[in-house]
């Protein structure tokens, strides 16, 4: 291996420790605790190294938005593929989903919720950012109804679960009754 393999090797492995620092103090603390001095401190850098990766904390919230939208899809297609016909499929789907969000509340507020100069709904919007939205489509596709634009309708049933998972975690939904949400959604919303 060449020098200049291993400092590029380095490099990616303190981007990585970066990311999943910054992750885990969200995680643990919340957003508000994320501060560039902090994470040096935690992943025992100086702040020039830290912002010789990321320009500042916006950057951060980005990369572990990335991340979090490829666990994400990840998520959504291994609890899709287990299910057993369009209406399974679109209920573990949804479930999938506000577990997800609630397992993971920083990395979904990363994703949905702060400003990590990502583009979405657009031509530059990021890979992982595009297959979180196709792991949704994939199961949703069949389901939109005759004459109703796939992509419509499948923006249309991620906005009713982002609904009910900021809702439920502020508090403002009850926890209990998720499962009957969930089934009124699936059951009212998509033509099975």
């Amino acid at each position: 291996m060449s020098v200049q393999e291993r400092k590029q090797r380095e490099r990616a492995d303190r981007e990585r420790l970066i990311v999943a620092t910054a992750r885990e103090l969200a995680e643990q603390q919340g957003w508000d605790a994320v501060t560039t001095r902090r994470l040096a401190e935690r992943i025992e850098y100086s702040q020039p190294v830290l912002y010789s990766h990321f320009r500042g904390k916006r950057e951060i919230i980005g990369a572990v938005a990335l991340q979090g939208a490829a666990e994400m899809a990840a998520a959504l297609r291994d609890a899709t593929s287990a299910a057993d016909g369009r209406r399974a499929r679109v209920a573990a789907l949804a479930r999938a989903y506000l577990d997800f969000a609630e397992r993971n509340p920083a990395v979904y507020d990363a994703v949905f919720q702060l400003d990590g100069g990502l583009a979405f709904a657009q031509e530059d919007t990021p890979e992982p950012l595009k297959d979180g939205f196709a792991a949704l489509l994939e199961s949703l596709d069949e389901v939109a109804g005759e004459g109703v634009d796939p992509g419509l309708f499948t923006e249309t049933f991620w906005a009713a679960l982002h609904g009910l998972a900021t809702l439920t975690r502020a508090g403002r939904l009850p926890p209990e009754h998720t499962g009957r949400r969930v089934d009124l959604l699936v059951d009212r919303l998509a033509v099975l």
